[in-house]
């Protein structure tokens, strides 16, 4: 069971790490209200795989607190034509961290997994103690195999030298400073993104990935960051929490979702070629449900949120294909 403790932000020095990202940026907005001095570095003053410029920076800034939001991301396509970057990159950026932050003391960390951390065909819904009961999804097993082992790196630091780190299992994001780009983007943002085009250019039909039948549950960016806030100042012990909203929707239910946000009337080409990824992915949420905590947004309303920030950066003429990978989430 969940232990509950109580931990004060108020007046602490918290550093986000990839806070250009899309889960580091709506942690970013969420600490607004905390009363503590936020600290960030951008990738030009900060490479998060240098561990000798990681360990100078946190025992020059001193941050009390961290969130390890930063990661290299991506959808099927990114994960299966750079899995050495996937690999290496998230394996490198957690252990820097981790190990700069015992090395100046940082009385908490939250270090952010992902939900393919679980085995392919776990059961459902998932709960934390299905990690390391099956054979991974081959598409994003890399970038499962470094996140298993911050959570254990995590584990490792809190047996043998007494520090409050934790561990977060978010599920599938969605949301403000996602990256639209078809190429390399997660499957909502993608989805958005195809739509919209198409109801711009006029398309009879969008094509999508797969059969459109795996079953996914998707998370809004801001209600992660509130529940890892919540996670920070509530929790601590070595066993990591699923963040998620407890439902989920078909990848053809969300298509057809956003398809009535946006108002595009076309229809829907399914690529039955393409991979599906895992068949259903669905988090046991009942530890982070104990300590206090659901997600509150729905997920038509998230999806319109998003959508309504993708048209005002459009018309700003701002670059929608997500910050550099090395610094988000």
């Amino acid at each position: 069971m969940s232990k509950s403790v109580e931990f004060s932000l108020e007046g602490k020095r918290i550093w986000v790490a990839g806070h250009r990202g899309m889960a580091g940026s709506a942690i970013v907005r969420r600490l607004a209200r905390e009363g503590c001095e936020v600290l960030t570095a951008d990738r030009a003053a900060l490479d998060l795989r240098r561990q000798d410029a990681v360990e100078a920076w946190v025992a020059d800034r001193r941050p009390d607190v961290a969130f390890v939001a930063a990661a290299t991301v991506g959808g099927i396509l990114a994960n299966s034509t750079r899995p050495a970057d996937f690999l290496y990159d998230n394996l490198v950026i957690e252990t820097n961290i981790i190990h700069a932050a015992h090395r100046a003391g940082v009385a908490k960390l939250v270090f952010l997994g992902s939900s393919c951390i679980y085995p392919r065909l776990a059961a459902q819904p998932m709960n934390e103690d299905e990690l390391l009961t099956g054979p991974l999804e081959p598409t994003n097993q890399w970038y499962a195999i470094a996140k298993i082992a911050g959570i254990k790196l995590c584990q490792a630091y809190r047996r043998q030298h007494g520090c409050d780190f934790v561990s977060a299992m978010p599920t599938n994001l969605y949301g403000i400073g996602d990256n639209f780009d078809l190429q390399g983007g997660h499957v909502a943002a993608a989805l958005l993104a195809k739509i919209h085009r198409a109801k711009v250019e006029g398309l009879e039909s969008v094509e999508i990935w797969g059969t459109g039948s795996p079953l996914r549950e998707f998370l809004y960016a801001d209600d992660l960051a509130d529940g890892l806030v919540h996670l920070a100042k509530h929790y601590s012990d070595e066993q990591h929490v699923n963040i998620g909203t407890g439902s989920e929707v078909s990848i053809r239910g969300l298509a057809e979702l956003i398809a009535d946000i946006v108002g595009y009337r076309g229809g829907f080409r399914y690529d039955a070629g393409k991979p599906d990824g895992a068949p259903r992915k669905l988090l046991d949420v009942g530890r982070m449900t104990a300590l206090g905590w659901t997600a509150p947004t729905p997920l038509r309303e998230g999806f319109a949120s998003t959508y309504r920030w993708y048209l005002d950066s459009l018309g700003a003429g701002a670059d929608l294909r997500g910050q550099p990978a090395i610094q988000t989430l």
